[in-house]
């Protein structure tokens, strides 16, 4: 998720390093913190591969500053990774969210759709975060108000994705048949 959050950020726009880490930092949150350590042997790896490029500027005050750009192999391997993501990057909602941010680098509506199909049969599929034997346990069958909770919330949350990626594969749709857009809101 790294390398596709790299990549995605830099097609927004050319970066420093310390600002890509904190548009890393603000996407991941807490949950998968980026080190120093982690962050520029995933520069150096992706600049060997073609996909990057560094620029140097002249520093205001101080050294110069090395700037992080995108290359056309870079564009083309994002689009690849969010063309075709991985199963974990559709179950795993913080992954989930990575590919989410970047979606809208698909320029065609309908692989924007069929990644977006790919989430919404995964969130069709009945699950839960305790079992009876293999049986899903829900929330109204737990005693303990915390693991309740837990399932009442999660279940929340997966009926707004439920009606947002409905609504959202709508107005895809209709582009992707090349009758153009619905609602101008359909992918900020």
């Amino acid at each position: 998720m790294l390398k596709l959050a790299i990549l995605g950020f830099l097609c927004d726009r050319p970066l420093h390093g310390y600002e890509l880490r904190r548009h890393l930092a603000a996407l991941t949150g807490h949950v998968r913190p980026i080190s120093d350590g982690t962050l520029y042997p995933a520069i150096k790896r992706l600049e060997a591969e073609g996909l990057l490029r560094r620029e140097t500027e002249p520093g205001v005050a101080a050294a110069p500053r090395h700037t992080l750009h995108l290359t056309p192999a870079g564009q083309r391997a994002l689009r690849e990774l969010l063309r075709e993501p991985e199963e974990l990057d559709i179950s795993d909602e913080n992954r989930w969210f990575t590919v989410l941010a970047f979606l809208r680098h698909l320029e065609s509506p309908a692989e924007q759709a069929a990644v977006l199909r790919r989430r919404l049969a995964f969130l069709g599929e009945p699950a839960s975060f305790f079992y009876d034997g293999t049986r899903p346990v829900r929330a109204e069958e737990l005693t303990d108000p915390f693991r309740a909770g837990l399932l009442r919330i999660a279940r929340a949350t997966t009926e707004a994705e439920l009606a947002w990626l409905e609504a959202t594969l709508k107005d895809l749709e209709p582009e992707a048949a090349g009758q153009g857009p619905q609602a101008s809101s359909a992918v900020p």
